[in-house]
């Protein structure tokens, strides 16, 4: 017997889309069928997404608080919300599942007012305003953290802690123990900026690179992800440096880089510190600094608080420190096979698993 359509809506990021991915790839080895439904934009990450049919549906974000900008986000909200109901009556989902960022409004308002069960998953140690918004029309709500905030009395009720659910690429990559690492041997360091990139690692990193000593600058094996934009002023200071560096704007085996790096420097949005986690890899987390309600500095906070990486705020990203605290890293291999240790301790590769338990569940109720 065929097991019901199953609906998740996502979008904007890979931090919202890789999860969702990773609940499609377990969902869809039970028998589910899977549909995606998401915004207008599209994007890498959605391209490949595992559904039976990817759905596209108006959603904002509010830009600026003037009278004009929050009444061209309603209306595009309802009219999202129209578009949405509209699908739902279509194609006849049994739940649907949000995963966080505006594109998972209007489906899972519309989900609501058509009677369909509706999941919530929160993926940062901060609940997001469009959880806070979603969470009152949810059946349950699966959380990341055990301590959430501004997850209220009410949402509490129906929460279950479950992870984040990272892709089958990365349980596979995180089946490689950390390598270790030789004073003398090559230093394998990845940079990335998440989904958009990152200018200032454009900016700070080549510099902090260049001025390691001759010897560590030899060793280095750099991948970084780099702006299309910024792409060959980084390309000029690495080739001038003398600095062996492969450069990409976007790296669709991200995960696999990751496993083979020594030490990562990336932002701490809620999927990179899980697939961190997960595989088991020391970094220095970024959080974005304009980040609302701080969520990817709690993120980081969180692993750093074990052992797993090192917090440095933006306001402190120079080239000077970070130049310091890697060659200090790249020095002392038994400290970043510590902090690799303490970041698996608290990797939750069964996240996706617990995830998809509790839709099996609604979806028999």
């Amino acid at each position: 017997m065929n097991k019901p359509l199953v609906m998740i809506a996502a979008g904007g990021t890979g931090g919202h889309l890789f999860p969702a991915l990773a609940l499609s790839q377990e969902l869809r080895q039970r028998g589910f069928q899977c549909d995606l439904v998401t915004d207008m934009r599209g994007g890498t990450f959605d391209a490949d997404f595992p559904a039976r049919e990817i759905h596209r549906v108006p959603s904002a974000t509010l830009r600026g608080r003037s009278p004009l900008a929050v009444a061209r986000l309603a209306l595009t909200l309802l009219y999202g919300v129209w578009q949405a109901w509209r699908l739902i009556g279509l194609v006849k989902p049994r739940i649907v599942v949000g995963f966080g960022g505006y594109p998972s409004v209007p489906p899972l308002i519309a989900a609501r007012l058509r009677g369909v069960g509706v999941v919530i998953h929160e993926q940062n140690a901060v609940m997001g305003r469009a959880n806070r918004l979603l969470a009152r029309f949810a059946c349950a709500i699966g959380v990341s953290f055990e301590q959430t905030r501004f997850l209220n009395a009410s949402g509490e009720a129906k929460s279950r802690l479950v992870g984040t659910p990272v892709r089958d690429t990365v349980l596979a990559a995180a089946k490689k123990p950390y390598p270790g690492v030789s004073v003398n041997g090559a230093f394998r360091l990845l940079v990335f900026g998440g989904s958009q990139g990152a200018r200032v690692f454009s900016d700070i990193v080549p510099e902090a690179l260049g001025g390691l000593p001759g010897k560590l600058k030899s060793r280095l094996k750099l991948v970084q992800q780099v702006r299309e934009e910024d792409f060959e002023r980084v390309r000029a200071i690495y080739d001038k440096a003398g600095i062996d560096a492969e450069l990409a704007t976007f790296f669709a085996d991200l995960p696999e880089r990751m496993a083979a790096a020594h030490l990562v420097v990336a932002r701490s949005g809620a999927s990179t510190v899980a697939e961190l986690s997960v595989l088991g890899r020391p970094a220095i987390l970024v959080p974005l600094p304009h980040a609302l309600d701080n969520d990817q500095l709690e993120n980081a906070t969180r692993i750093q608080d074990v052992g797993g990486a090192w917090c440095l705020e933006q306001r402190v990203f120079t080239p000077q420190y970070l130049g310091r605290e890697i060659a200090r890293l790249a020095a002392a291999p038994e400290v970043l096979a510590r902090a690799a240790k303490a970041a698996r301790a608290i990797g939750q590769p069964g996240a996706v698993t617990r995830l998809a338990d509790l839709i099996e569940e609604l979806g028999r109720a």
